[in-house]
């Protein structure tokens, strides 16, 4: 068994020693005050993740994959950021996944013993087919989790691009990866209840990665976004709204205009702006490599 006693994320906060005799507003602001200092954490990891984002954009131009691989909260956090993807902008099912030790189960009930095993890690890269072509991000806030290991080792051997987030500075990972990204965030409030503060900073982590891709696929136009998928009411208004504010229509012919573009976002807008037809404007986003910017730009 490992000695994990020296691990950031299982050092005791001193100033937190105390929690059990202090006012339940005095824990409310303690555990305040220790999240404020999250943000500032992932900051001073901006040029990793940065580095991290073009890796990613990379595979996704390839034809490649982006995989989150994690246990417990890691792992629950991983399959999140993947699951939000699709309605948010647009994309495959396929295209960004998380992989979490202990299977779709250890979502809704703890399987902590699942990611004692590097090999179990190994076996799910394999069996979703990992390539040169994709990105594999293990998380694991103490760094040393076997399973996320594990994949990681695989992947490399496979030849596939590898990142590691974790929230440990001192550790020495036994795995070599393409980029580290490691927020400092701290003893957790909670000797070792990593769900807290390095639950908070991958969550951080994880949202710019795939925003930040995705931004840079073309998914967003301005800050908006043009490739989501409206599945339902809340996010058909969004879509509507959308294209009123880019085309200046009315709601009602920004309907409309969705409607003959098949609820297809951003091929309403270049309809509009291009004045051709649904056929004519997916063919003019492909040579424009899916970017509106880039398809109403060329009439200029």
């Amino acid at each position: 068994m490992k000695d994990r006693s020296k691990l950031t994320t299982e050092q005791r906060n001193p100033r937190t020693a105390e929690i059990d005799a202090m006012s339940t507003l005095e824990i409310v602001d303690v555990i305040n005050a220790e999240d404020g200092l999250i943000a500032a954490a992932v900051a001073r990891e901006r040029k990793a993740i940065a580095a991290a984002v073009d890796l990613i954009t990379d595979s996704f131009r390839r034809g490649g994959r982006l995989f989150y691989v994690g246990a417990g909260t890691s792992g629950r956090l991983g399959v999140l950021d993947a699951s939000e993807c699709p309605p948010t902008f647009g994309t495959h099912p396929s295209m960004v996944q998380g992989i979490i030790a202990g299977g779709r189960g250890a979502l809704v009930k703890s399987a902590e013993g699942a990611e004692d095993f590097a090999s179990d890690g190994a076996d799910a890269v394999d069996a979703k087919k990992v390539s040169s072509l994709d990105t594999v991000v293990g998380i694991a806030a103490s760094g040393l989790t076997p399973y996320v290991i594990g994949a990681l080792e695989r992947a490399k051997r496979l030849g596939a691009a590898a990142v590691m987030l974790s929230c440990n500075p001192s550790i020495r990972l036994p795995v070599e990866v393409d980029i580290t990204i490691n927020p400092v965030v701290g003893p957790e409030v909670v000797t070792g209840s990593t769900r807290m503060k390095a639950g908070t900073a991958t969550k951080l982590v994880l949202n710019t990665l795939t925003t930040a891709a995705m931004i840079r696929l073309g998914k967003v136009y301005g800050n908006l976004m043009v490739d989501l998928k409206a599945s339902c009411d809340k996010l058909r208004d969004r879509s509507e709204r959308i294209v009123v504010e880019l085309t200046g229509l009315s709601p009602s012919k920004s309907a409309g205009l969705l409607a003959d573009a098949g609820g297809e976002l951003k091929t309403a807008v270049v309809m509009h702006f291009r004045k051709v037809s649904r056929t004519e404007a997916v063919k003019i986003l492909k040579e424009s490599d899916n970017s509106l910017r880039q398809a109403i730009q060329v009439s200029d």
